[in-house]
């Protein structure tokens, strides 16, 4: 899943994971506790807007443990608790956690009694398969997950999703995704032995078919949850209130605590830390969505008085800046940004310490299975600091071996992706600066923060270089490889017209398909490999974060799985 936090506010960052669900390692926040009722919870953030409430277009972090604490259920899901537990799944839809046939290419869920929407209507199978079809019509619903393409037993490009499917098309999906009373049953065309992990996502979220507006349902979506919008307004706030049709009866996870949340927009990020650290008025009952900034780190780690309102620790992400390899389809120009960008000085300028240490591929030491040190490029530095000599070579041999992208790059330059935020404003400055050592002229192209995924993930709007930061979806590698490098949902780096595409594609599929998980775990340190060598993108860091809340709201931990609060477990200290 992406990570909005990291790519708004970090740019190099953290190493030798603990936990793959990111403890407290300085106290941490409130976790497990019983919550009370009633009161108003405030989240703070700079951006706009949540980038998609469409359950089948989320896929950033901390927007998927908003709405799928808050408003949205799944057939499975993420226990509500701090540390290793909360990174367990739960059945919450679902009466149970699936059962995979013994070849794990089918899986039947049983809903629940009593499960309901908003409006009060029953909450059926067809709603579940439905809201799973919408995700195949990506013309409408674009930027969230694509499980349900990669793993349904439906041929590719065979079923263009619910809008303009003929009944031909709507019986291959049918076939696919079937109803019998409530119990639903996925076949799949290639074995997947969690999938009970990949139903937590909320994709997979039921939609009922007369509600769907399209596009427009990002913004009016109907609450299956204990909480329904009240009023969202862009680029001021989105209000929740208590969905009166919702019963605790039928939804064992979620407890409701506050009667509202509600969610300030587009707020100065040097205002939000300062009303935080003041902790007066409405604001002692709010968090801090976009973490801490780098310059108050130091105050607010080194002054006791915080010691109760905030945490640090390893979250799930590793944060990279994707190649356009369609754009950039030079290995040397790659290679030579990698080795002459002055990564100490983003560091430092991020936070220092407080951000980790750099990362050497894009799979996180937790994932243990999956993991292996990889051979970095030749000649870049283990502490950060540019190779320029190393880089210059690179250059060199760039100008012999695909002059077209040496002369762009080195003259009108390479368009470089990154949120518009006061961070990477100083960000930017030091990409622009430490390249132009070797030659490479960087333009920095700022994006509103809640646009930005959309605008990088669209080709005709996305640069040449583009931040960005991910975490498994589920403890497997199987969730990164595939979805950040081949024919999973976000691959911004537009590599398939790579001379080793073809070679690293039937590799992933190899991958896929091995039940073994040890030997599975295998291939996916071979393929991390594989990315690294080719410097489809540069990898950052193995990234660690700091939060602060109020003093009065309870149950701050952070929940492992999205790096994030669990936003509708926060309750108001009476």
């Amino acid at each position: 899943m992406r990570n909005s936090k990291k790519a708004l506010a970090f740019a190099i960052a953290a190493a030798a994971v603990i936990a793959a669900c990111g403890g407290d390692d300085d106290g941490g926040g409130s976790g497990g506790g019983s919550g009370q009722k009633g009161g108003t919870i405030y989240i703070l953030t700079q951006s706009e807007g949540i980038t998609h409430l469409d359950p089948q277009r989320n896929y950033t972090g901390a927007d998927l443990a908003f709405a799928g604490s808050t408003m949205h259920r799944t057939l499975t899901t993420y226990k509500f608790a701090a540390g290793d537990e909360g990174s367990e799944i739960t059945p919450d839809l679902a009466t149970d956690l699936g059962t995979a046939s013994e070849d794990a290419k089918t899986w039947s869920f049983t809903l629940r009694d009593g499960i309901k929407f908003e409006d009060g209507t029953d909450i059926t199978c067809a709603d579940v398969a439905y809201g799973v079809s919408r995700t195949f019509a990506q013309d409408v619903i674009t930027d969230g997950p694509t499980y349900a393409i990669s793993y349904l037993d439906i041929e590719d490009g065979a079923y263009p999703g619910p809008y303009t499917a003929t009944a031909e098309q709507q019986a291959l999906f049918d076939a696919a995704v079937s109803c019998d009373d409530k119990t639903i049953t996925f076949k799949l065309k290639v074995p997947v032995a969690d999938f009970n992990y990949t139903v937590t996502l909320l994709s997979f979220s039921p939609v009922p078919k007369a509600a769907d507006s399209g596009e427009g349902y990002d913004t009016a979506p109907v609450s299956s949850g204990p909480y329904k919008i009240e009023k969202y307004e862009v680029g001021n706030e989105l209000v929740l209130v208590r969905n009166e049709n919702w019963s605790k009866d039928s939804d064992p996870v979620r407890n409701a605590y506050p009667d509202s949340i509600v969610y300030k927009f587009a707020l100065d990020p040097a205002v939000v830390d300062e009303r935080m650290i003041a902790d007066a008025g409405d604001d002692q009952f709010a968090v801090a969505a976009d973490g801490i900034q780098p310059e108050n780190l130091q105050t607010i780690f080194e002054d006791e008085r915080f010691a109760d309102r905030r945490q640090d620790g390893y979250d799930p992400y590793v944060t990279y800046s994707a190649f356009n390899v369609k754009a950039v389809p030079c290995l040397e120009i790659r290679q030579a940004i990698w080795l002459g960008l002055d990564r100490e000085a983003l560091r430092t300028a991020a936070g220092g310490p407080y951000t980790g240490d750099f990362a050497d591929g894009f799979v996180k030491p937790a994932l243990a299975l999956d993991y292996a040190k990889s051979k970095v490029v030749e000649g870049l530095n283990e502490d950060g600091t540019p190779n320029v000599e190393a880089a210059q070579a690179k250059m060199a041999e760039a100008e012999t071996a695909c002059p077209e992208v040496y002369e762009r790059a080195t003259t009108d330059g390479l368009k470089f992706d990154h949120p518009d935020t006061p961070t990477w404003q100083k960000n930017v400055s030091i990409w622009i600066e430490s390249l132009g050592e070797i030659g490479v002229v960087i333009n920095s192209n700022p994006i509103e923060p809640s646009a930005y995924y959309p605008t990088v993930m669209d080709p005709a709007t996305q640069g040449d270089i583009s931040r960005a930061g991910w975490g498994p979806d589920w403890a497997n590698a199987s969730t990164i490889i595939p979805e950040l490098f081949a024919d999973g949902g976000f691959n911004i780096s537009q590599n398939q017209d790579d001379p080793a595409y073809a070679e690293f594609q039937a590799k992933v599929d190899e991958a896929r398909a091995e039940t073994d998980r040890e030997a599975q775990g295998k291939l996916w340190q071979e393929l991390n490999q594989y990315v690294v060598d080719q410097v489809w993108a540069i990898p950052s860091s193995f990234t660690k974060a700091q939060d602060i809340w109020g003093s009065k709201v309870g149950n701050t931990y952070r929940w492992g799985p999205f790096g994030s609060f669990n936003f509708g477990d926060l309750y108001v200290k009476q």
